[in-house]
């Protein structure tokens, strides 16, 4: 795509909306390699939420919760969440999508063992989403997802390794129009609340985070 002029004007429109952007400070946010196969265009942006920026906003559950409590705590270069975020563009429109753009999710967090074992845990996860959407009012339809739990334990020599537990949503909704800032804003704000940061009061902005090279 490095020749604009093959670029449809929608997706160059949605591209310019995804720089403007403001995300939350904790949030590390960088492009990194779109799926190819998916749509005729793409980009992808790559999120993690580090112990060291969730410590410092109280973070409310979680293992950087934990940290705070700790003697030992955290790592800061430990990552705490993790995500990525696509957005897919078929000027031809697709009626499996029911539009032209289709926003394609992934979210990773390692949670607490009281909080991991809750039954209601993917209805909590899908319920941050739509919140999320809607504190933004980032319009959309055609949403689906799907949360899961992932156990990990540890044997043999790493057998004293505590077992952890993840919770990964995948979802995927469809823009209302090119304008997709708002929905990348609360898929920001979605990836913070997995790390366990409490949401910014009411009335403060989030600052843009930093992109790295």
């Amino acid at each position: 795509m490095n020749d604009l002029t093959h670029v449809p004007a929608d997706f160059l429109h949605a591209l310019g909306t995804l720089r403007k952007a403001r995300n939350r400070s904790e949030v590390r946010l960088a492009e990194i390699p779109a799926p190819s196969r998916l749509a005729p265009f793409a980009v992808a942006l790559g999120a993690e939420v580090m112990a060291g920026q969730a410590g410092a906003a109280a973070p409310v559950h979680g293992p950087a919760a934990s940290a705070l409590s700790s003697t030992v705590g955290q790592a800061e270069d430990e990552e705490v969440a993790t995500g990525r975020f696509i957005l897919l563009h078929d000027p031809a429109g697709s009626p499996v999508w029911d539009g032209e753009f289709r926003i394609v999710t992934y979210i990773r967090a390692q949670l607490e063992p009281e909080m991991g074992n809750d039954e209601m845990l993917g209805t909590v996860a899908w319920t941050w989403l739509v919140e999320a959407l809607e504190n933004h009012q980032a319009p959309y339809r055609s949403a689906g997802g799907t949360a899961t739990r992932v156990l990990s334990e540890s044997f043999g020599t790493l057998s004293g390794r505590p077992g952890t537990i993840d919770l990964e949503l995948r979802a995927s909704w469809t823009p209302a129009g090119p304008n997709v800032q708002s929905h990348l804003e609360a898929w920001s704000d979605m990836v913070c609340t997995f790390a366990g940061l409490p949401p910014l009061p009411e009335g403060v902005t989030a600052l843009p985070g930093r992109r790295r090279n």
